[in-house]
């Protein structure tokens, strides 16, 4: 008798503390998922900034915890005029055909760049718009870019697909997800919605002599076979080389970002950009603005471009590279 009620009664304190076993077990993994996304990101930036080919290897501690990649989960187009005394408008007809606009028909030749194919083709002088056909692939990344005669860039575009990494922890209610795309960082809990951690690297900011200076820094993450999972792995962090895309003055800047991770994501992007737009919209103060603006519909829906009011705009854009594999 005396053994069955030892019996019940440790049933019973098993029964009753067993959900807070439970939830200590998550805030585990939890933890331990959060603190291998810290790592992984300093490891990311590190590898970024080296010359290409090299890197490093890293062995991982992994507690319920997975990695796997996430292909081409942004779109980025970036392009800007590189003088001020010209306007060009690129329009992609279809994946092989552009067509060219040159305000006041200084263009002369265009340049289409992706991996491992380029292309140069004349631009003939005209007040309409010209097409080009070409053969180069935007699948990753494509760079334009329009010359006058003396060879001089007078305008430049930037199309890039950005992937990078999930990390997946089991928690009791389901799985915890955290993805790290282009500097950034989603996150999701079980049952629960996508929210934005931290944004993409996107600085704009007003020197103290009157000039603005727009940053961005780009960070694709390809992955060379399955990443997996376990107990401890090791993980390869390779440069493919770092590419400066725009450095020095800038016109007409356009930039627009699409995630494809969830439809809630693009959203919060363009909120956090458009905050002080907004508010200076509200206050009827636009006139004096200097930051982010929408490019068309005040949503962004169509882009963002930076109202400057004729000071004078720096504009860099760098992209890093970095192959992970195990």
């Amino acid at each position: 008798m005396l053994l069955a009620m030892v019996i019940t009664i440790m049933g019973g304190v098993w029964v009753f503390l067993n959900p807070y076993l439970s939830d200590f077990e998550d805030n585990t993994n939890w933890n331990s998922a959060t603190g291998l996304a810290d790592r992984i990101d300093d490891r990311i930036e590190v590898a970024g900034n080296a010359p290409e080919g090299t890197g490093f290897r890293n062995t991982l501690a992994i507690q319920s915890t997975s990695i796997r990649a996430v292909q081409n989960v942004e779109q980025w187009t970036i392009a800007a005029d590189l003088t001020e005394r010209e306007r060009i408008d690129l329009r992609h007809v279809n994946e092989t055909t552009i067509g060219v606009l040159a305000a006041n028909e200084t263009a002369r030749s265009i340049t289409v760049e992706s991996p491992g194919v380029t292309f140069t083709e004349p631009v003939t002088p005209s007040h309409l718009e010209v097409f080009i056909t070409h053969n180069a692939s935007s699948s990753h990344w494509m760079i334009i870019t329009v010359s006058d005669a003396d060879g001089k860039p007078l305008h430049r575009q930037f199309m890039i697909s950005i992937s990078g990494l999930e990390i997946t922890t089991s928690l009791g209610q389901g799985e915890h997800q955290i993805v790290l795309m282009n500097n950034a960082r989603a996150e999701r809990f079980p049952n629960g919605a996508w929210e934005i951690g931290s944004m993409p690297l996107v600085e704009f900011d007003r020197m103290a002599n009157d000039e603005v200076r727009l940053s961005m820094l780009l960070t694709d993450v390809r992955t060379n076979g399955s990443i997996g999972t376990g107990s401890n792995i090791g993980m390869q962090f390779v440069s493919q080389g770092p590419m400066t895309l725009f450095s020095g003055r800038a016109y007409n800047v356009q930039f627009s970002v699409q995630n494809a991770l969830h439809d809630v994501v693009t959203p919060q992007y363009h909120d956090n950009w458009l905050t002080d737009y907004t508010i200076q919209r509200s206050a009827g103060t636009l006139d004096t603005y200097v930051g982010f603006a929408p490019y068309q519909r005040a949503s962004g829906a169509d882009g963002f471009s930076v109202s400057v009011h004729e000071l004078p705009l720096y504009f860099e854009v760098d992209l890093q590279r970095i192959e992970v594999s195990r």
